[in-house]
């Protein structure tokens, strides 16, 4: 049964690797997102180059990625003990984010895998899902950086795991590894913050 996970962990890559910022782009509006803005294929590009509507829509289908992918693994793995489901889980989870950020489909150039993540950890640990979704929010709001409450959402999702919650050993290994992804993923947007140039987004303008 082992083989047949390590498929569905192989399932999981593909179904994050779903390009929906540049297939939405391309089919819609007839423009790759990756050659404007800030030329990533992730959901904040797709609301500065594409309006608010195809942004939701891209971010609402790649948390829907990671979720899926993270729920799959888990129905199909309800078998095993705890610990050893948790293993595939991950592994499925990181899979995901990791397809998310390097798309088979899209010539491997994909987002930053932080609504994938949202959505591997929703599937993962809900309750501190809602806390990042909480800790990206504040930040943002005050800052008007979405980068910015990115990171510090990333960050603090392993201090939860570790520190906070009750997690397994796998969970709280995890934690850290998808915040080093996902910080790793914004090194850009870091230099550009510690710059002062970093773009700014105003959630509340008026938009298509």
């Amino acid at each position: 049964m082992e083989a047949f996970n390590l498929i569905y962990v192989l399932l999981a890559y593909l179904l994050g690797s779903l390009p929906t910022a540049v297939w939405v782009g391309k089919r819609f509006y007839g423009l790759d997102v990756r050659e404007h803005g800030s030329k990533n294929a992730g959901a904040t590009n797709t609301f500065r180059v594409l309006g608010k509507k195809p942004g939701i829509f891209v971010l609402a289908i790649d948390v829907i990625k990671g979720f899926l992918a993270v729920s799959i693994m888990t129905w199909n793995t309800q078998y095993l003990g705890e610990d050893e489901q948790s293993y595939f889980q991950i592994a499925a989870a990181i899979a995901a984010v990791v397809g998310h950020m390097f798309p088979v489909f899209a010539q491997f150039k994909g987002g930053k895998g932080v609504a994938t993540s949202l959505g591997v950890i929703l599937g993962l640990y809900p309750a501190a899902a809602g806390v990042c979704v909480v800790v990206f929010l504040a930040v943002f709001i005050a800052s008007q950086y979405v980068s910015l409450g990115a990171i510090v959402a990333a960050f603090i999702f392993p201090l939860m795991v570790n520190f906070i919650f009750e997690s397994s050993f796998w969970l709280k290994a995890f934690s850290w590894v998808l915040a080093a992804l996902v910080i790793y993923k914004h090194k850009l947007n870091i230099s550009r913050l510690l710059a002062g140039n970093e773009n700014k987004m105003n959630l509340f303008r008026k938009s298509s």
